[in-house]
C-alpha cells in the first residue's frame, strides 16, 4: 500500500471540509481549520480527568482552539502561546488568569495574549502539565499532521530540553470527525504523537506506538530556520 505524503493528506482534508461546509471563514486551506464545533470540543475536553488536574498548559495560537484557551484562563489555568514562529527572544506569552487585566473571552484571542501577556524566555516558563496543539489531520494511532511549518514539533523540542515537559505529558488535539483519517500518516523523530483527540462528541484516548522526541534533532533542521529563531541560535551546538 502506498504512504500517502502530509502534504497530500492535508491538501484533501482542507477540500474535504471545504466541501462540507464546516469550515469557518475565511476557509481551510493554508492554516490549521477553524472547524464548526471547536467550541463544543472544549466542553468535551473539560470531562478529562487529564484536564481537570492540569494547572499549566502549552496551547497553540490557532482559531479553533480560542474556545480551549477561554476555559482554561476561566478556570485558572496558566496557558504559555508560542509568539508566531518562536521569532523573539522570549519566544512564549505567559498568561496568567490572576495577572490578567481583561477577561478570559480577550486575553484567548492571539490579539488579546499579545496585548495582556507576558513574553517570557523558554527558563521561565513553569513545568508544563498538558500540550493542546491543532492539527489538520489525525489518525488513531496517534500520528498527527499540521500545517506544514513545524513549529509545534519544535516548540515541544525547546521545552523537552528545557525539561519543562515530561515524558508522560499528555499532548492532545481537538478536531472535526472529518479531519481523523483511516490512512497511515508518515512519522518522523522529530514528529510529536498524540495520547488523545478530541471531537465535539467524543475524547478518543490513544496509546501510541510512537516514540516522543527526544529534544531538538539538529541534523534535520536547515541552517535558514535556525538563523530566525533565537531560542534555537543560542542552543545551537559547536
Amino acid at each position: 500500500m502506498t504512504v500517502k505524503t502530509k502534504d497530500a493528506i492535508r491538501k484533501e482534508i482542507w477540500a474535504l471540509l471545504q466541501r462540507n461546509k464546516v469550515a469557518h471563514f475565511p476557509g481551510a486551506e493554508g492554516r490549521i481549520p477553524n472547524f464548526i464545533g471547536a467550541e463544543a470540543c472544549a466542553r468535551r475536553l473539560a470531562e478529562a480527568a487529564w484536564w481537570q488536574t492540569s494547572k499549566v498548559l502549552k496551547i497553540n495560537p490557532d482559531s479553533p482552539q480560542r474556545a480551549i484557551r477561554q476555559r482554561a484562563l476561566a478556570e485558572g489555568k496558566i496557558l504559555y502561546m508560542p509568539v508566531p514562529r518562536l521569532r523573539a527572544d522570549e519566544p512564549f506569552i505567559e498568561l496568567d488568569p490572576k495577572k490578567l487585566s481583561c477577561s478570559p473571552h480577550a486575553a484567548s484571542s492571539i490579539k488579546g495574549a499579545a496585548q495582556y501577556g507576558r513574553p517570557v524566555s523558554l527558563e521561565e516558563v513553569k513545568k508544563i502539565d498538558l500540550i493542546i496543539c491543532g492539527s489538520v489531520a489525525v489518525n488513531r494511532k496517534g500520528a498527527r499532521v499540521g500545517k506544514g511549518g513545524g513549529y509545534s514539533d519544535l516548540e515541544f523540542a525547546l521545552l523537552t530540553e528545557e525539561k519543562k515537559i515530561g515524558p508522560h505529558t499528555p499532548i492532545v488535539t481537538s478536531v472535526h470527525p472529518l479531519q481523523i483519517v483511516d490512512d497511515e500518516i508518515p512519522m518522523t523523530e522529530h514528529d510529536i504523537p498524540l495520547t488523545a483527540i478530541v471531537t465535539p462528541a467524543e475524547i478518543i484516548d490513544i496509546k501510541s506506538r510512537f516514540k516522543r522526541p527526544k529534544g531538538i534533532y539538529w541534523e534535520m533542521l536547515p541552517d535558514e530556520k535556525i538563523d530566525t529563531i533565537p531560542a534555537l541560535q543560542s542552543r545551537r551546538p559547536g
